[in-house]
């Protein structure tokens, strides 16, 4: 009897193709489209539209020959999704709400609705791999990077457990895009020239602001200059302190001066450059830090300002994730790995090293734009081992 699969069919050639290859692999597959996002008021017209795209889905269905159904989950989203986007850019940090969604929706909601299906897996278009071997009788699954380095999305998977990633497919992992679209142009899917999505998951391209103030209302407030020769700056990054390394900057206005004001230092983000109204400058001035109690934005001249560029990083202990208890660190114990902390960043060299209040990741070489709320994920050759979520 054929293994039963679930898979999200998003309306787009991944997961088409995943579809394709499952059938082609003697599963039985159904077909589900989550319906996440109901107000279309802040999605850039015509970039992600929900219907057009469960059309897409519905008709690959039909193609393959597979069963289709589509879930509601918006409420569920914007308890879990939208509301801890709100609730972190107005306290000042960086949310990543396409990690929360892999492990909130795609692997907890939709995981569940497929086994009420009595489904043995769930699948994706995810371009990462899974590998799985045996320990003293016991099952260990690895998360391993996608063979298209260009694409891999193994670093929205950093927050799965064991459990998630033992019921998960990713048909996709091994190949390239350019042969996806092949596959999926060979089959006659209509999806197979279809642009890639972009924006948040399940949404798709917001206009940002616009989504912010839904809840999050302007407020002006002063942008303030901070000079690359700040004796704050003066740090010895060659410490072995991790905790001394680890401290981001603390700015107060009284560190540099008002070079004009912005409608609310909840609408940015660390790193950012655009959106500062501000001009008049030889080089792009970026955001180096955000106070929204006081409402500042600080910002620095260049991309190699001090104030954004740091050599390390703490994750508060109940914010770390192991994706193997074997591999988890101990208090004192360190690990000589390799992390990102953004989509599409390349690995970058560092040490972990597990302290009683945290993991610190310290890298070889400073890193443009660590903010609080980002998450970090850590890799073993070509496996993600552990993330969390930057203090």
């Amino acid at each position: 009897m054929s293994k039963r699969v679930v898979i999200g069919l998003s309306g787009g050639v991944d997961s088409s193709v995943a579809a394709y290859l499952l059938l082609e692999q003697g599963y039985e597959v159904i077909a589900i489209f989550m319906r996440n996002w109901v107000d279309d008021e802040v999605i850039i017209s015509e970039e992600c539209p929900w219907i057009e795209d469960s059309n897409d889905a519905l008709l690959v269905a039909e193609k393959l020959g597979i069963p289709f159904h589509v879930i509601d989950f918006s409420e569920e989203y914007k308890e879990r999704i939208v509301n801890y986007m709100f609730r972190e850019y107005e306290a000042g940090r960086t949310p990543n709400p396409d990690i929360l969604c892999n492990r909130e929706i795609k692997f907890d909601l939709f995981l569940k609705k497929a086994l009420q299906l009595d489904a043995d897996y769930v699948a994706t278009g995810h371009y990462c791999l899974k590998t799985t071997e045996l320990v003293d009788n016991k099952e260990i699954h690895h998360l391993i990077a996608g063979r298209d380095k260009n694409k891999d999305q193994s670093y929205f998977l950093c927050q799965i457990s064991q459990e998630q990633l033992s019921r998960a497919l990713f048909p996709i992992g091994h190949l390239e895009k350019s042969e996806v679209r092949k596959i999926a142009a060979a089959q006659d899917l209509i999806t197979a020239d279809k642009k890639d999505s972009q924006g948040l998951c399940f949404i798709g391209k917001v206009r940002l602001p616009d989504f912010l103030q839904q809840q999050l209302k302007p407020k002006e407030g002063n942008i303030v200059e901070i000079l690359a020769t700040h004796e704050m700056y003066q740090k010895d990054w060659s410490s072995s302190d991790v905790k001394y390394l680890a401290q981001p900057f603390v700015y107060q206005e009284s560190d540099g001066k008002v070079i004009g004001q912005h409608q609310g230092a909840h609408y940015f983000t660390v790193g950012q450059r655009k959106g500062l109204g501000v001009g008049g400058y030889p080089l792009p001035l970026f955001i180096i830090g955000t106070d929204t109690q006081s409402n500042t934005v600080y910002v620095g001249l260049g991309e190699d300002h001090p104030g954004l560029n740091r050599k390390a990083l703490r994750i508060p202990k109940a914010a770390v994730h192991w994706l193997q208890e074997n591999l988890k660190l101990n208090s004192g114990e360190q690990l000589e790995c390799k992390a990102r902390i953004r989509y599409r960043q390349s690995l970058q060299e560092c040490k972990l090293q597990m302290e009683d209040d945290g993991l610190y990741v310290i890298f070889k070489n400073y890193q443009k734009g660590i903010a609080a709320g980002q998450f970090a994920a850590c890799y073993l050759g070509e496996e993600l081992i552990g993330s969390g979520v930057i203090a």
